[in-house]
């Protein structure tokens, strides 16, 4: 099923690059996170749809950065994206990280980072790929889900209540996930947590594995 998101029918450049807002619009705040953590290393990035991210992040950070994406067909606009930079960014490749047993096949990785994904993803679905994140990190990694959150059961906004209930019409299953059952999903799993208010009511949970 094809979800209906505010940044469908996203333009495409005459290189192949898609220009999705929302990522334009998301990406100067998260770079500006990322680069206050002190990352290293080779970065994983989960569902990196057009690949906007990569270019804009991976030269600054100054990481080997891996995109990955469950459609294949996101792998143009990636690629073109990746040319637009001269930081390391490696060919993208197909990664359903909704399915147990990607970490110990791909992994370890220094940091992890994953945007606005687990609201269009079921809750089951959700829970393996929380599952999964601490056997993907190398000791003392780091990961970073970025994205909007219900807070005790609620919308933080009135525009995060009618997107969520626009998500649940098109598919029951899907819509914000609490920060409490994310934090549930990863009580015991050797990570320390994080959260940081992010522009337009999202947030940014940083995730670090112990180094032991």
């Amino acid at each position: 099923m094809s979800l209906k998101l505010p940044d469908s029918g996203a333009e495409v450049l005459a290189d192949g690059r898609r220009m999705v807002p929302s990522a334009e619009r998301n990406a100067g705040p998260i770079l500006e996170v990322l680069q206050g953590l002190g990352l290293h290393g080779r970065m994983l990035e989960i569902a990196s749809g057009a690949g906007l991210h990569a270019a804009r992040m991976a030269g600054p950070l100054g990481l080997t950065w891996q995109p990955t994406d469950v459609e294949p067909q996101n792998f143009t606009s990636i690629r073109a994206w990746a040319a637009t930079s001269d930081a390391e960014i490696l060919a993208p490749m197909v990664l359903d990280a909704t399915q147990a047993g990607w970490a110990t096949r791909m992994g370890p990785w220094d940091a992890i980072l994953l945007v606005n994904l687990l609201h269009l993803i079921p809750a089951a679905a959700a829970a393996t790929l929380l599952a999964e994140l601490p056997v993907a990190l190398a000791p003392g990694g780091t990961a970073c889900l970025y994205g909007p959150f219900l807070r005790d059961g609620q919308a933080t906004s009135p525009g995060d209540a009618a997107f969520d209930a626009s998500l649940r019409a098109q598919d029951p299953a899907i819509g914000y996930k609490d920060l409490a059952w994310v934090q549930e999903r990863l009580a015991g799993a050797g990570m320390s947590f994080e959260t940081v208010e992010m522009p337009a009511n999202n947030l940014m949970l940083i995730l670090r594995k112990s180094n032991s």
